[in-house]
């Protein structure tokens, strides 16, 4: 019975995480096809570009519900008097929390709705930390914010964020006694990590060439370029 409930967190955290707000964003603002904008990505940079600020705004907030919304999900099934009755422990229900915003991270990158493309699930991965464990989200996103908008490199915001909320996570692992609970928010933020990382690894070679596109720069419709940041 567990395990179905288990089944039933991750598809709910896919599908969630499946619905392309920053596509349905960028045609509302901007009557254009975000796939065809700058990177074809469907985050909140490359909205950004294609219908400005305030678009990208809410693409960033929409994108990370998505992750908390699924996080809340979990927790709410888990707490149910089947989960119980069927024998759910404290931990399990942690387990679940963090399959439900990793599965959200993967809708978002991977949407069943645009045939397996999206974004590169920085925002959800936010999103679901800040469900999890609120205080490594706002220092690991407000370091994304402030990291990217001085610097102008949004991809290079997004890797220190990510970074910035697993130091967060192992040290309130640490210093909290290594709770089980915690443990799991370390586990989440690692994988997103690596994950982050891995998703960024064409902005990584940009960066490091000088080649990389800074926020502002006008992105051409019709040839998106592979790389590019979300």
């Amino acid at each position: 019975m567990i395990a179905l409930l288990y089944v039933a967190v991750v598809l709910v955290g896919y599908l969630l995480g499946s619905i392309p707000f920053g596509l349905l964003i960028a045609r509302t603002f901007a009557k254009t096809d975000i796939r065809l904008v700058g990177s074809g990505k469907t985050g909140m940079t490359n909205v950004m570009r294609a219908a400005g600020k305030k678009a990208a705004a809410l693409s960033l907030l929409l994108d990370m519900t998505k992750g908390a919304l699924s996080v809340i999900v979990a927790m709410l099934l888990f707490n149910t008097d089947f989960a119980l009755a069927s024998g759910a422990l404290p931990w399990t229900s942690e387990v679940a929390r963090v399959l439900a915003a990793l599965a959200a991270i993967g809708g978002h990158s991977w949407s069943v709705f645009l045939r397996f493309r999206g974004g590169r699930g920085v925002a959800t991965f936010i999103g679901g930390l800040m469900a999890l464990y609120w205080p490594a989200a706002v220092v690991g996103g407000g370091i994304m914010l402030i990291v990217g908008f001085v610097s102008r490199y949004m991809s290079l915001g997004s890797i220190t964020g990510a970074v910035a909320a697993l130091v967060m996570c192992i040290v309130l692992f640490v210093t909290k006694s290594y709770p089980v609970e915690y443990l799991a928010y370390t586990v989440y933020a690692m994988i997103c990590s690596i994950f982050i990382f891995f998703m960024h690894r064409d902005n990584i070679i940009r960066l490091v060439s000088g080649t990389e596109r800074r926020l502002g720069e006008k992105a051409a419709s019709g040839n998106p370029v592979a790389g590019d940041h979300k």
